[in-house]
């Protein structure tokens, strides 16, 4: 791995105990084993160190706050490369409790940028953002150009975080690069978003709570997919832009579900419609062409990685139900949708 020229010895993940961070950890370990790669995660709910078992010896790990300044300057020291994963991600979470992700999307990505200022040596700052900071488009595709214009306190604080980074290019000239991915989806996601909480609920025959009538819409892209993407930015994304990751695999919240029980051999009976969630986005779609341009293309159709990703949760039930058995997420659940 090269950015400008130069091989990238040293990278910091932040946030990669999480979902993304930590299939980023495990691609770059397949892909440029001679990189070393610090874990830098605070270890919330969502984060978890099970996600990289099986390379616990290739990677260094430090248990730390993106909040907390003094740990994150320490932590970078020697780092070539930073990539940003970590966040408050749920939009349910945000309409309860939106001041922690204020903290961590919005004041943790400051403390990042600072960081990063002072050290002076870091070449490239990739900084993970959303598709959901541009809000709903009824028809068409969002460009990078495009307004954000953000529905719920968690795309809110993305939005923040994102134009912040922007800010520290424009007037420090700090290498950031903002990439704005589709919904992820894949193994080791954290059992409360849409895919993992429907296909571990019908696992245990448990209703599926479908907001509204499941009409919303979503370009679900592969995480395998936007990790390499990810990597092409490092090497070839220009600093100071955002690059749209999509899939163009548009596909309905209730399509999804139908796939999802189909493939367990489930019966639609298990689908409650329950009130729809407030502010709810009605239509995501991005123009990637930019991505495009970097020679990156997602390799993994819907149907596919829909299927590969089930298949996971069914190998993987320990890991799972470690998680739905905790008291934060019984709570989560009956906070949202009983």
């Amino acid at each position: 791995m090269q950015v400008d020229g130069r091989d990238v010895k040293r990278i910091m993940v932040a946030g990669g105990a999480g979902f993304i961070g930590s299939n980023f950890i495990r691609s770059v370990h397949r892909r440029f084993p001679a990189v070393d790669v610090l874990n830098y995660d605070k270890l919330t709910y969502a984060g978890n160190l099970e996600n990289l078992e099986g390379i616990e010896g290739h990677y260094a790990f430090v248990q730390g706050d993106i909040r907390d300044a003094a740990a994150v300057e320490k932590a970078l020291a020697g780092v070539d490369v930073l990539v940003n994963f970590a966040a408050e991600t749920h939009v349910d979470r945000s309409i309860h409790d939106p001041g922690d992700f204020i903290l961590t999307d919005v004041y943790g990505v400051f403390v990042l940028l600072e960081a990063v200022r002072r050290n002076g040596a870091v070449r490239r700052f990739v900084h993970v953002s959303t598709d959901e900071v541009y809000g709903s488009i009824a028809e068409g595709r969002f460009s990078e150009e495009s307004p954000l214009n953000p529905s719920s306190p968690y795309s809110a604080s993305k939005a923040g975080g994102d134009r912040l980074a922007y800010s520290y290019f424009r007037t420090f000239g700090l290498p950031v690069i903002i990439a704005r991915p589709a919904n992820n989806y894949g193994p080791y996601q954290y059992p409360e978003k849409l895919i993992p909480f429907f296909v571990t609920r019908a696992l245990q025959d448990f209703p599926l709570p479908l907001y509204g009538d499941g009409s919303n819409r979503r370009d679900w892209l592969f995480v395998e997919d936007t990790v390499a993407g990810i990597l092409a930015l490092i090497e070839k994304g220009e600093p100071g832009l955002a690059y749209n990751l999509g899939a163009d695999q548009e596909r309905s919240n209730s399509e999804v579900t139908r796939l999802i029980l189909e493939i367990l051999g489930k019966p639609g009976s298990l689908v409650r419609a329950v009130a729809d969630r407030r502010g709810h986005d009605f239509r995501y779609a991005l123009d990637w062409e930019r991505m495009k341009g970097l020679g990156w293309r997602p390799g993994v159709g819907f149907e596919e990685g829909l299927r590969r990703t089930v298949e996971w949760y069914l190998k993987h039930e320990g890991w799972w139900r470690r998680l739905v058995e905790k008291k934060a997420f019984r709570s989560h659940v009956r906070k949202n949708y009983e």
